[in-house]
């Protein structure tokens, strides 16, 4: 495969993902008074990270998690949701040949501590309250990222045994 052939592969499968992520953030419960919300985009989001190299994982993150954000009718919360979920990406290895590997195991883990310190102070920044008020979103952040971490492991072992990146990676 050449490299304009490689890149082209990348953009679209970013593109994909992008999608698929909003679509999983859009499929959400509201909780608590700041707006916030739980789903299992967080999941998709590690499965692109699996699949693509940084920068793609990093856009099709931060474009389908902040999309979502938007059309949830949330939108001061887009500039946290686009550095956080970028974030997250970074720590994911997509050049194992599986999905599922101690790295990305590890990178869930990161990825909880990302988005519950990132959402943790960004409520801090947008609402105002002090310190210890935006304290009680944090078990619910634990739950989605939890939850997301437990979907991506249970569908990396999936795709694995089907050699879904194998396939992918020799088109």
């Amino acid at each position: 495969m050449t490299n304009t052939s490689k890149k082209i592969l990348n953009l679209s499968l970013a593109a994909v993902f992008a999608a698929i992520i909003f679509l999983a953030t859009m499929i959400h419960i509201g909780i608590g008074f700041n707006g916030g919300y739980i789903h299992l985009g967080d999941a998709l989001i590690y499965l692109c990270a699996a699949f693509l190299p940084a920068p793609y994982a990093a856009s099709a993150a931060a474009i389908g998690a902040g999309l979502a954000d938007v059309a949830s009718g949330a939108p001061a919360w887009v500039p946290a949701t686009v550095l956080i979920k970028a974030l997250s990406t970074l720590f994911f290895t997509s050049k194992k040949e599986t999905v599922l590997c101690t790295r990305n195991v590890i990178a869930c883990i990161i990825g909880a501590v990302i988005c519950c310190g990132g959402y943790y102070v960004a409520e801090v920044i947008i609402y105002g309250c002090g310190w210890v008020v935006p304290l009680a979103s944090v078990p619910f952040n634990l739950i989605q990222t939890g939850a997301s971490a437990i979907l991506f492991i249970s569908t990396a072992v999936i795709f694995d045994r089907t050699g879904l990146k194998k396939k992918l990676s020799s088109m």
